[in-house]
């Protein structure tokens, strides 16, 4: 096998995502042939050299799995937590395989997450250049007026970067109203801070689906392995968008 990157080789035997890999090797907790690395561009034979994380030798995943999980509300969605709190690998009971989620899904929200040992398919789906949809209800405090309901879906700033197009249905009226939100991208907090910069706050949030995966009648803490066929229509649909965005041709000014 030609060399990689390391977080690559991390994340294709189901370490961790490879964004968490990185963050593994900077900690130093990561060994080849014996020598700690440190560095994110330093690259090793899966199959020649020694690589060990946390003092534990790496073999290859025999086998890939996927899940779709239905998080809870105050669950942490990583795989391990110096708080100790629960994580969304405490609810995999029954699991033999290694996995780590896929992206995120904020400590008091809850609904669709996705976990895998497959490192491609996880990169893949996290990649903004992928443009996966991600959909979510949410519920909030007060009513958007139509003129804050076009902001939402043009784009708020955060952070210095106005937020890409979203989508944004009403759903269930009342004083505290539930929305249908879409969106492309999955900045920290995104949805709750949009919402709280037009002066309304998030009092739930669920996400229902990612790309063509939906949560369905999971309930929460409970867990399903994906079908191939859902494995394969996420992926893509990942590829395609991604494609897409590769040939659009430069916007003229």
């Amino acid at each position: 096998m030609p060399e990689e990157r390391l977080q690559k080789i991390l994340a294709s035997a189901g370490v961790a995502s490879r964004r968490k890999s990185e963050e593994l090797i900077l900690e130093g907790r990561v060994t080849v042939n014996g020598k700690v690395i440190t560095e994110l561009g330093t690259k090793a034979d899966f199959d020649q050299d020694h690589i060990k994380v946390d003092g534990k030798l790496l073999r290859p995943v025999q086998q890939h799995v996927y899940i779709a999980l239905n998080k809870p509300d105050s669950v942490v969605s990583t795989a391990d937590d110096p708080q100790r709190r629960t994580t969304v690998l405490d609810l995999l009971k029954g699991l033999k395989h290694r996995v780590y989620p896929v992206g995120r899904l904020d400590y008091h929200s809850d609904g669709l997450l996705l976990l895998t040992n497959d490192g491609e398919f996880a990169n893949t789906v996290i990649s903004a250049k992928s443009h996966i949809p991600k959909t979510y209800y949410v519920k909030v405090k007060g009513a958007l007026t139509p003129e804050e309901e076009d902001k939402f879906r043009t784009g708020i700033p955060l952070s210095g970067k106005r937020t890409a197009p979203a989508g944004l249905r009403l759903i269930r009226t009342g004083d505290n109203p539930w929305y249908e939100v879409k969106l492309i991208e999955g900045r920290n907090q995104q949805i709750r801070i949009m919402f709280k910069h037009l002066g309304h706050l998030v009092e739930k949030l669920r996400r229902v689906r990612i790309g063509t995966v939906e949560l369905g009648k999971l309930k929460p803490g409970e867990f399903r392995f994906l079908a191939p066929e859902e494995v394969s229509k996420l992926m893509k649909m990942a590829k395609r968008d991604a494609s897409i965005q590769h040939r659009a041709p430069a916007t003229k000014r």
